[in-house]
Order: structure tokens, then C-alpha cells, then sequence
């Protein structure tokens, strides 16, 4: 990675936007952002009705005439909530064609195993093809097709990469599962989601380093921003994770435009089911990986600022639980 490419000054200026407040003092809380971010709750195990209805409720930009980069979790091709179901990545598309958008490129990176294996392995190769929509295999790419993230107190030892494509894309909708993790993480949703974006080589240093580990996780994230979140939660993993674990039937979809705020209600959605201790014992605005984050304000600094929104009675009986825990921790 030695001649991987800096990041131009219009994205330096676009990530500055993003972190540089939380950055610049350290570990001093950047200011908190104002009104309410929308997060929706769907009761559902139809993957086609959540998405669609996450999507329906939502407030967020129209990707009309955009070129969006979709990126799912493909860690494992393990079946969901190991990985992006491909029924959720198809739906997905669909959507976002049905809301205009120009052409759209599904990135990942996997790991530990090869990319392009688990890319098989799922037949997401085939389905691009089928869709009509581009692959980026991070693992692949050249050198100079990564920039070079190093803010100033950010915990990683020379900083971090991400690909060109996604620091500099025009459009990006992340699509996580609801689940634990079991080596260190505590949780894995959206904001984890970024560790897919760097190379692989990264991997020893950030699970080596389980001081802080969460807080390298959403160091991550001050590189792009997510115009639009969807977890699947049909089934989660409330122990183990992040590819195999202990299974339940959540039967919900999860969305919103703040990552912090899906993946407290995401937390709250585990504490509902019955997680393990890292979870269960630890308000969920005390989490390392959601603290970090609201430090670089990345998003919402508690939980008076999510609104739940949900489109039928059982997703407003479930949304009325989520705020209990919320307000709990």
C-alpha cells in the first residue's frame, strides 16, 4: 500500500465535514447534531415487504440520476445473518431502479475468506449478472485505487485505507445484519459494516489491538457516509456472530440515515431478544463502538434524538419496546 493514492483536496474537504470536529479533540465529544434522525421499524420476515417498507418510511436523498455503490456484508458466504442475504441485495436494486438510479456497483471485501470465493460461494456473480449491476472486489483492487485516511486522533497505528470508490462515491446505501460479535467487536451492524472498506492486511492490527478495537471500528467511518441504511433482522445472531452464532427468529427490518442510530436500535433490538453480557450489561450509548462514533459526530448522541417510525401495529408495538431500552440503555 505504499503508493496508495492520497485523498484529492475536494475529499479531504468531504471527509473534514464529517470527523473533523471529534478528531481535532481527540477524545472530546463533537458537538451533538440538532432535531431527530427517523430510524423505521418493519415486523416482518418477508425480506421483499422490509426493505420496501424500510425504504417507504424513510426520509432520505433520491438517488434519481446517481451512481450508487451498494455494499453489502459479505464476511462469510455463511447464510444470513452470516452475510447479506441475497433476496435483501435484490430487493435493494430493485428499489433503487424503481427511484431512478443511473447504474449501481455492489463493493465488498470478505474475510478472513477470499473475496472472490464468498462472492461465488453466495452466486453473487450470477445475480450481478441478472441484475445488471457492477462487482468491485475490494480485494483486487491496485495500489493506487485506495486513499489514505491519518486524522489526528484516531487510534490506528498510520492510519487506515479505503477504496477511491466509496471516498468518492456519489451515492452509497449500506446494507447490514442484526448481530453480535465474538471477537471483539461486541456488535456487528452498520458502523462495523466499514471494516469491509479497508485492505485485509489491516486485520491483524485491529484484532490485535482489543484496547480499541471498537473505537478503530468507527474510526473508519469518518471516510464516507451512508445515504441510507437497511438491517436485516429477520434472523439474528445474539451470541457468537459475526459468521456463525446463536440463531434467532427476529423477524424485522431496521433502517434509517444515521448509523448510530440504527445500530442503537439495532442494540435495543438485541437487548429485546436476549443477548449475551457485552450486550445485556452495557447501556447502549456507553457501547465503545457508538461512543466513538458520536465523538466524531457521525450521528445522534442519544436516544432523544431517534424517532421510531413503524408502518402497522405489530412494528408499533415492537418500536414502543425499542424506546423502553433505548431510554434504558
Amino acid at each position: 500500500m505504499e503508493r496508495a493514492t492520497q485523498m484529492s483536496r475536494r475529499d479531504v474537504l468531504k471527509v473534514s465535514s464529517l470527523s473533523a470536529a471529534g478528531f481535532a479533540a481527540g477524545r472530546t465529544q463533537a458537538p451533538a447534531p440538532t432535531g431527530k434522525t427517523r430510524v423505521a421499524v418493519v415486523r416482518t420476515e418477508d425480506r421483499v415487504k422490509g426493505v420496501a417498507e424500510v425504504l417507504r418510511l424513510l426520509e432520505f436523498p433520491s438517488p434519481e440520476g446517481k451512481e450508487v455503490l451498494l455494499k453489502p456484508n459479505f464476511n462469510t458466504a455463511d447464510p444470513a445473518p452470516g452475510s447479506t442475504h441475497n433476496d435483501t441485495l435484490r430487493e435493494l436494486v430493485s428499489q433503487l431502479r424503481k427511484r431512478g438510479a443511473r447504474a449501481i456497483t455492489i463493493g465488498e471485501r470478505s474475510g478472513p475468506p477470499p473475496t472472490r470465493k464468498v462472492m461465488e460461494e453466495k452466486g453473487i456473480f450470477d445475480l450481478a449478472k441478472a441484475l445488471d449491476v457492477r462487482l468491485i472486489n475490494f480485494e483486487e483492487l491496485p495500489d493506487e485505487d485506495w486513499v489514505h485516511l491519518n486524522p489526528p486522533g484516531n487510534h490506528w497505528q498510520n492510519g487506515f485505507w479505503i477504496p477511491k470508490a466509496v471516498a468518492q462515491a456519489e451515492y452509497i446505501v449500506s446494507t447490514c445484519c442484526l448481530k453480535t460479535h465474538g471477537f471483539g467487536g461486541v456488535f456487528t451492524m452498520s458502523l462495523k459494516l466499514a471494516v469491509g472498506l479497508t485492505p485485509k492486511r489491516l486485520m491483524r492490527e485491529l484484532h490485535g489491538n482489543r484496547e480499541h478495537m471498537r473505537r478503530m471500528i468507527a474510526e473508519i467511518n469518518v471516510g464516507y457516509r451512508p445515504q441510507v441504511i437497511v438491517m436485516d433482522g429477520v434472523e439474528a445472531f445474539v451470541d457468537g456472530g459475526p459468521s456463525q452464532g446463536k440463531r434467532v427468529a427476529a423477524n424485522v427490518f431496521i433502517g434509517g440515515t444515521d448509523r448510530i442510530a440504527v445500530d442503537a436500535v439495532g442494540l435495543a433490538m438485541l437487548k429485546e431478544l436476549g443477548s449475551n453480557p457485552a450486550i445485556m450489561e452495557r447501556k447502549i450509548f456507553e457501547q465503545e463502538q457508538i461512543q466513538r462514533a458520536v465523538e466524531l459526530g457521525l450521528g445522534a448522541s442519544g436516544p432523544e434524538q431517534i424517532e421510531l417510525v413503524a408502518p402497522d401495529q405489530a412494528g408499533r408495538e415492537l418500536a414502543d419496546r425499542l424506546r423502553k431500552w433505548l431510554s434504558a440503555g
